[in-house]
C-alpha cells in the first residue's frame, strides 16, 4: 500500500544499501540460472524483481528473492514445462501455471493478451496454480507504454492472514489489485491492496525483532482487538490483517477482497476448499485496447485531462499538491535508475549464502 511504502521510503532509510541496477539484475539473473532456471525465465523474474524495489515495493521486491531460491531447490516452483491450457477462446484464456515461475507466466500472458487485444478489444487471461508473481505494478508499465489499459489481481488460495470485517481470524489474503492506463503525461499506475497492510511487510517486521510498530491499528488480534503489533500474526491462535478501512470501513476492504477472490481463484477454477497448501497464486489479467471503444485519442484526451484536474485541485496552504497513483513511484525509478537501487539491509545477507554456494560475487553497494 502506498502510505506504507512512504513509512519506508528507501530515499530516506539511513541504513539500506544502494547498488547499480544492472549489477544488482545480472547477480539475481546469475542466482536463479544457477538455482535451475532457464534463462528467460531467470530474466523476466530477476527484471520484475528489481522493477519493484526501483519502484519502491520493496516487500515484492528482491526482498523474496531467497524464498523464491528456496521454493526453486525444495521443487515448489516448478522449473520444466510450458502452462496447461485449460481453455483457450480469443478473447478468454485459463492456464494451469503448475507453479511454473510467476513473474515469468505473466509476463507470457501479457504477451498472449498484447497479441490478440488488436484483433479482439479485450482479452482476458487467468491463472490458476502459478508461483508467487512478485509486485503486481511492476508489469503496468508494459501496457501504458503500448496504449492500452491493464488490470491485474491476484490471490492465494494456500494462505488466509486478512480477516472478513467484523471477524479476527483471517480468511483470505491481502488479494492486491492493480491497474494502469495511458495519459497525455505519464500513465496512472495503481496498485493498492484490499487490507490494511501485507503479509511482507509483518512478515519482515517480525523477523527484525526489534517490537516496531505498524503506523496504525491495522491487525485484530486473537480477542477481536484492533492492534498496531505485528506480533499479533505469530499468536497462538494467530491474528488477522483487518481489510481496507480497518474496524470502521473494513467492509469496503472486505467487499474488494471478494471480488478479487472471484476474479482470481473463482474465474481460474482455483477454490480455496480443495486449495493446495502450497504457496502460490490464482491470477487475474486483462488487457483492453482503448482504440475499440471511444478512440485512443479520446481516451488520453479524457485520462489527461482528469489527471492534470486532480493535480491543480486546491489544496491546504501549507500542504503539498495531489499527487496521482503512481507518481512517486515513478520518480523515484528514476531516481534509483542513476543513483543506485536501494535494498532493505536483510536482503543481501539472505541471499549470501546462495552466492557462496555458488561462488558467485555479491555486487558491490554504492
Amino acid at each position: 500500500m502506498e502510505q506504507l511504502h512512504m513509512a519506508t521510503n528507501p530515499n530516506e532509510a539511513s541504513n539500506w544499501q544502494r547498488f547499480e541496477v544492472r549489477a544488482l539484475q545480472g547477480f539475481a539473473e546469475h542466482l536463479l540460472s544457477r538455482a535451475g532456471l532457464r534463462t528467460e525465465q531467470a530474466q523476466l523474474v530477476a527484471q520484475t524483481l528489481v522493477e519493484a524495489d526501483l519502484l519502491g515495493h520493496t516487500t515484492h521486491g528482491l526482498q523474496l528473492l531467497a524464498a523464491y531460491l528456496r521454493d526453486i531447490e525444495s521443487g515448489r516452483m516448478t522449473v520444466e514445462g510450458e502452462p496447461e491450457v485449460v481453455h483457450d477462446h480469443p478473447g478468454a484464456v485459463t492456464w494451469d501455471g503448475r507453479y511454473l515461475p510467476g513473474p515469468w507466466l505473466v509476463h507470457k500472458a501479457m504477451q498472449l493478451a498484447f497479441d490478440r487485444v488488436k484483433a479482439q478489444a479485450v482479452v482476458t487471461v487467468v491463472i490458476r496454480r502459478s508461483h508467487h508473481i512478485a509486485c503486481l505494478a511492476a508489469y503496468l508499465k508494459h501496457a501504458t507504454d503500448r496504449g492500452l489499459v491493464m488490470l491485474l489481481s491476484c490471490s492465494d488460495p494456500a494462505v488466509a492472514s486478512v480477516a472478513p470485517h467484523g471477524a479476527m481470524a483471517g480468511r483470505y489474503t491481502p488479494n492486491p489489485i492493480a491497474a494502469g492506463f495511458p495519459t497525455d503525461g505519464d500513465p496512472v499506475l495503481i496498485d493498492i491492496s484490499a487490507s490494511t497492510t501485507t503479509n511482507g511487510m509483518t512478515a519482515r517486521m517480525n523477523r527484525a525483532g526489534t517490537g516496531e510498530r505498524l503506523p496504525g491499528p491495522w491487525l485484530v488480534d486473537n480477542r477481536g482487538e484492533a492492534s498496531d503489533d505485528p506480533r499479533v500474526m505469530l499468536a497462538d491462535p494467530p491474528g488477522a490483517i483487518l481489510p481496507l478501512g480497518g474496524m470502521d470501513l473494513g467492509y469496503k476492504g472486505f467487499a474488494l477482497g471478494l471480488l478479487v477472490e472471484a476474479l482470481t481463484g473463482g474465474l481460474a477454477g482455483a477454490s480455496r476448499g480443495n486449495a493446495e497448501k502450497r504457496w502460490g497464486a490464482s491470477v487475474f489479467l486483462q488487457v483492453l485496447d482503448p482504440a475499440a471503444f471511444g478512440g485512443r485519442d479520446a481516451f488520453v484526451a479524457s485520462t489527461g485531462w482528469l489527471a492534470q484536474s486532480c493535480r491543480t485541485a486546491p489544496v491546504k496552504p501549507g500542504q503539498p499538491a495531489v499527487r496521482l497513483p503512481g507518481e512517486r513511484a515513478l520518480a523515484l525509478r528514476e531516481r534509483q535508475r542513476s543513483s543506485g537501487v536501494a535494498l532493505h539491509p536483510d536482503v543481501m545477507p539472505s541471499l549470501a549464502p546462495f552466492a557462496q554456494r555458488w561462488s558467485l560475487a555479491i555486487p558491490g553497494f554504492l
